[in-house]
């Protein structure tokens, strides 16, 4: 197995940013015991926000599986911050908030959430697979369409 975060990601065809800062008065990530809590992480490509908008406004179901996608690479990042980018630190995934910016009447935050999901799974396997929450949002920081935060268990260093 890849030793690295980073290594697999690229594996997929995919390359980690570099972890984002928070953005007001918190921390990116907090490890309590095992336990390493994540800040939600919005959509971002080249440093800056990403696919802006709602759900069922101006954005597709496609770029709303992006935006999840891309915000679960943030979470990623995070990770690799917190492990050194030790692959074999993360024992599960143990839960992700999504939260999709989205009209009243969008009612697919689940399939968009999605977008998140598989990514965990292609990058940890069977650790990778969480309970999950998806829930719409009148809007998100700087007008982004999805945001991510995540617990995850780690193995001792």
């Amino acid at each position: 197995m890849t030793l690295s975060i980073s290594a697999r990601v690229a594996e997929l065809g995919l390359a980690l940013e570099s972890a984002a800062a928070p953005a007001a008065n918190y921390v990116a990530f907090v490890q309590e015991g095992n336990l390493l809590f994540i800040s939600g992480q919005i959509s971002r490509k080249d440093g800056q926000p990403a696919c802006l908008g709602r759900l069922g406004d101006n954005i597709s179901d496609e770029d709303g599986v992006q935006a999840a996608r891309l915000s679960a690479l943030g979470v990623l990042s995070q990770i690799a911050a917190a492990t050194g980018d030790r692959l074999d630190r993360v024992a599960r995934v143990v839960r992700l908030g999504v939260f999709v910016a989205s009209t009243p009447e969008f009612h697919r935050q689940s399939a968009i959430a999605n977008g998140a999901s598989d990514l965990m799974v292609q990058v940890f396997g069977e650790a990778g697979r969480h309970a999950r929450a998806a829930v719409g949002v009148a809007s998100l920081p700087s007008g982004v369409a999805v945001e991510v935060e995540a617990v995850i268990s780690l193995t001792h260093p």
